[in-house]
Protein backbone atom coordinates (compact mmCIF):
# COMPACT_ATOMS: atom_id res chain seq x y z
CA UNK A 1 0.00 0.00 0.00
CA UNK A 2 1.63 3.32 -0.66
CA UNK A 3 2.90 5.66 1.95
CA UNK A 4 0.15 7.70 3.97
CA UNK A 5 -2.44 5.31 3.36
CA UNK A 6 -5.45 4.82 3.94
CA UNK A 7 -6.90 7.50 4.19
CA UNK A 8 -10.39 8.74 5.54
CA UNK A 9 -10.90 11.51 2.50
CA UNK A 10 -9.57 8.73 0.10
CA UNK A 11 -9.89 5.11 1.02
CA UNK A 12 -7.75 2.57 -1.01
CA UNK A 13 -8.29 -1.37 -1.38
CA UNK A 14 -5.16 -3.19 -2.30
CA UNK A 15 -5.92 -6.74 -4.66
CA UNK A 16 -3.08 -9.23 -4.76
CA UNK A 17 -5.10 -11.75 -6.70
CA UNK A 18 -4.53 -10.54 -10.09
CA UNK A 19 -6.91 -8.44 -11.96
CA UNK A 20 -10.01 -10.41 -12.42
CA UNK A 21 -10.38 -10.62 -8.38
CA UNK A 22 -9.98 -6.56 -8.58
CA UNK A 23 -12.45 -5.97 -10.76
CA UNK A 24 -14.37 -8.13 -9.06
CA UNK A 25 -13.71 -6.64 -5.53
CA UNK A 26 -14.43 -3.38 -6.61
CA UNK A 27 -17.69 -4.17 -8.54
CA UNK A 28 -18.67 -5.16 -4.61
CA UNK A 29 -17.40 -2.24 -3.33
CA UNK A 30 -19.25 -0.06 -6.38
CA UNK A 31 -22.96 -1.53 -6.09
CA UNK A 32 -24.60 0.40 -8.18
CA UNK A 33 -21.69 2.78 -9.40
CA UNK A 34 -19.24 2.43 -12.17
CA UNK A 35 -15.66 1.20 -11.80
CA UNK A 36 -13.00 2.88 -14.29
CA UNK A 37 -10.07 0.98 -15.19
CA UNK A 38 -6.87 3.66 -16.10
CA UNK A 39 -4.33 2.51 -16.63
CA UNK A 40 -2.35 1.01 -19.97
CA UNK A 41 -1.61 -2.28 -18.53
CA UNK A 42 -4.94 -2.95 -16.53
CA UNK A 43 -6.89 -1.81 -19.39
CA UNK A 44 -5.38 -4.48 -21.33
CA UNK A 45 -5.54 -7.27 -19.29
CA UNK A 46 -9.31 -6.13 -18.45
CA UNK A 47 -10.33 -6.24 -22.33
CA UNK A 48 -8.25 -9.51 -22.82
CA UNK A 49 -10.24 -10.81 -20.25
CA UNK A 50 -13.65 -9.95 -21.35
CA UNK A 51 -13.75 -6.92 -18.02
CA UNK A 52 -14.43 -4.22 -19.90
CA UNK A 53 -18.22 -3.04 -21.03
CA UNK A 54 -17.65 0.39 -22.41
CA UNK A 55 -14.47 2.43 -23.28
CA UNK A 56 -14.16 6.17 -22.56
CA UNK A 57 -11.71 8.07 -24.69
CA UNK A 58 -11.39 11.75 -24.00
CA UNK A 59 -9.45 13.25 -26.89
CA UNK A 60 -7.67 16.62 -26.72
CA UNK A 61 -6.29 18.22 -29.49
CA UNK A 62 -2.64 17.45 -28.30
CA UNK A 63 0.28 15.78 -29.87
CA UNK A 64 2.63 14.64 -27.24
CA UNK A 65 4.77 12.69 -29.21
CA UNK A 66 5.61 9.51 -26.75
CA UNK A 67 3.68 7.40 -24.28
CA UNK A 68 2.71 4.00 -23.73
CA UNK A 69 -0.16 2.94 -26.18
CA UNK A 70 -3.65 1.54 -24.15
CA UNK A 71 -4.63 -0.89 -27.04
CA UNK A 72 -1.31 -2.56 -27.93
CA UNK A 73 -1.16 -6.31 -27.70
CA UNK A 74 -4.60 -7.20 -27.23
CA UNK A 75 -5.84 -11.06 -27.51
CA UNK A 76 -8.37 -11.83 -29.90
CA UNK A 77 -8.26 -8.75 -31.79
CA UNK A 78 -9.87 -7.00 -33.26
CA UNK A 79 -11.98 -6.01 -30.22
CA UNK A 80 -15.67 -5.02 -31.75
CA UNK A 81 -16.73 -1.32 -30.84
CA UNK A 82 -20.44 -0.24 -31.50
CA UNK A 83 -21.00 3.30 -33.09
CA UNK A 84 -19.59 5.87 -29.86
CA UNK A 85 -21.55 8.09 -27.99
CA UNK A 86 -20.02 11.89 -28.52
CA UNK A 87 -19.97 14.50 -26.51
CA UNK A 88 -18.00 17.65 -27.50
CA UNK A 89 -16.61 20.59 -24.87
CA UNK A 90 -14.13 23.41 -25.03
CA UNK A 91 -11.14 21.65 -26.03
CA UNK A 92 -11.75 17.86 -25.79
CA UNK A 93 -14.02 15.46 -27.77
CA UNK A 94 -15.36 12.76 -24.99
CA UNK A 95 -16.07 9.53 -26.85
CA UNK A 96 -17.51 6.24 -25.30
CA UNK A 97 -17.85 3.25 -27.10
CA UNK A 98 -19.62 -0.30 -26.12
CA UNK A 99 -17.54 -2.77 -26.20
CA UNK A 100 -19.27 -5.94 -28.09
CA UNK A 101 -18.89 -8.95 -26.28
Amino acid sequence: MPDGWPREDAPFTSATDGVAKAVEQAKELAGDGDVAIATPSITRQCLNLGLIDVIAVDLVPVLLGKGVPFFSGLDGTPTKLDTPTVVEADGVTHLHYRVRH
